[in-house]
């Protein structure tokens, strides 16, 4: 074969795994946490990994240490596949039976909580990597008891407050209303995000208070009402990105060794303010705008159908010139 062919050849031969490996490299994971109400690792991270100020989220980093509340946004199962139940035992609903988040699953009444009421409410889940799938969010049955560990059975799972399949992500959250129920006092929303193109799932609790700030028969002797939550801002968020284990480039694990790139926040869009979503805004805020990922694939088959053409056209002509030469 002469020199220019061999080379073609060559070439056309090494663009195909390099377009393969682009491919593999594209964007495809998911994560995130409920922003609104916050959840309770955005509320710790909010205060402060190092120097968290509640006595709830100092007991958490006292039992999980700071690492969880960097890695904010990871409380997931990978192949839950809808298998909530059966993968997360009772007492280990917050962390997701996760080892690493196990100090969320403290039962305490002083958790920091958002002040609520019945009727609508608009929910802001703070994303920063969107895939579809559905979110239901449950919320804890009257008579709910906050100092017990969070069962299965404390939740109203008949009754979802709010059921959401595949919402828009706008300013780097996901918006959308439910309803919540009569209530009185202290309780609990859980939250999943389960993807429907991955069996990987999203867990995540928001304390709440129903009818004012106080715990559950709190009184001058009883016990301390719950501090008011606050979410992170998208300064904090920004500023310990880079403590983050969490990996944007898989598909959602936790490996720090091939983690390629920390947290990235929407600018200026304060936490429970999401702002609209103009041309090619980076709805996932991970540094490329929504179509990133699938820009990369498209020009990742572009190039190895273009290298499998050139390679198919090197041999017609080397097959053609063989039979001239004959």
């Amino acid at each position: 074969m002469p020199a220019r062919r061999t080379a073609a050849t060559v070439a056309a031969l090494g663009l195909t795994p390099l377009a393969l490996t682009a491919l593999a490299a594209a964007p495809a994971s998911a994560h995130g946490s409920m922003g609104d109400p916050v959840s309770r690792v955005s509320q710790c991270y909010a205060e402060g990994p190092e120097s968290p100020k509640s006595d709830a989220c100092k007991a958490a980093v006292s039992a999980g240490g700071t690492q969880a509340l960097y890695d904010w946004n990871g409380i997931r199962i990978g192949d839950a596949a809808g298998r909530h139940q059966e993968l997360i035992p009772d007492g280990k609903l917050c962390s997701a039976n996760s080892e690493a988040f196990k100090g969320l699953d403290l039962a305490r009444a002083d958790w920091p909580a958002t002040s609520v009421s019945s009727g609508s409410y608009t929910f802001k889940y703070r994303v920063t990597a969107p895939h579809k799938g559905t979110f239901k969010v449950y919320i804890t049955k009257a008579g709910y008891d906050p100092s017990k560990p969070l069962a299965w059975g404390d939740l109203d799972l008949a009754n979802p407050v709010a059921t959401v399949t595949d919402p828009a992500a706008s300013g780097g959250f996901y918006t959308f209303s439910g309803t919540l129920p009569e209530r009185s006092g202290k309780q609990l929303l859980y939250a999943v995000w389960q993807r429907s193109d991955s069996p990987e799932a999203f867990y995540s609790c928001s304390d709440v208070t129903f009818g004012g700030g106080t715990t559950p028969g709190g009184s001058d002797s009883g016990p301390a009402p719950a501090p008011s939550a606050s979410a992170p801002s998208e300064e904090q968020i920004e500023d310990g990105a880079g403590q983050s284990t969490i990996e944007h480039h898989g598909h959602g694990d936790q490996d720090a060794s091939t983690s390629a790139e920390p947290v990235a926040a929407p600018e200026d869009t304060p936490a429970n303010q999401p702002k609209a979503a103009g041309a090619g805004e980076n709805l996932a805020e991970t540094g490329g705008d929504s179509g990133t990922a699938y820009l990369a694939m498209g020009g990742a088959a572009t190039l190895a159908l273009g290298s499998a053409v050139l390679f198919a056209s090197v041999r017609r002509r080397a097959t053609g010139g063989a039979r001239h030469g004959r």
